[in-house]
């Protein structure tokens, strides 16, 4: 549950604009695009949580291609379904892609195609939780919330830092 008491907000400047990061001092609750690629925009780190500020420096390694997995602490709401949906995503492998339908098959239901692709929508944690690289069964680059350049730019900076 989010403490909308003790809640903070930062900002990474990113080669593919600007992510915002909520979280508090135990726990990270989203991790977002803006959409404004221009704004500049400063943090005040002397007032950030350690949770806020590792959050930080680990996206910032991400895009220096020197980190390929995350661990800070998030804070996930969502229903069974999308919980085992974000789950397997984490699973997908840095640098590859998975299909929509292996995703319904990895959590035990073919059938559920447009429910995992409602739950890739919901995803509150972009890039941590990677559902940039889920793509159509026919290898199409498809529906990313923060754009498909976006999609397709994360996509190929991994391919470039898989080694």
């Amino acid at each position: 549950m989010t403490n909308t008491a003790h809640t903070q907000k930062a900002w990474l400047p990113s080669p593919i604009g600007n992510i915002e990061i909520t979280g508090d001092s135990t726990h990270i609750y989203s991790i977002d695009f803006q959409q404004s690629l221009t704004e500049n925009i400063q943090n005040k780190h002397e007032t950030l949580s350690r949770v806020m500020l590792t959050a930080i420096a680990q996206l910032q390694e991400y895009f220096e291609g020197k980190r390929k997995t995350f661990t800070f602490p998030m804070s996930i709401e969502g229903t069974m379904f999308q919980k085992s949906v974000w789950q397997a995503l984490t699973e997908v492998p840095y640098s590859n892609t998975r299909s929509y339908l292996d995703i319904a098959k990895r959590v035990g239901n073919e059938k559920s195609v447009r429910a995992v692709a409602q739950a890739n929508h919901s995803n509150r944690f972009v890039i941590v939780i990677p559902c940039h690289r889920i793509i159509g069964s026919d290898g199409s680059l498809t529906g990313y919330g923060g754009g498909l350049w976006r999609k397709e730019w994360l996509l190929k900076h991994e391919r470039q830092h898989a080694t």
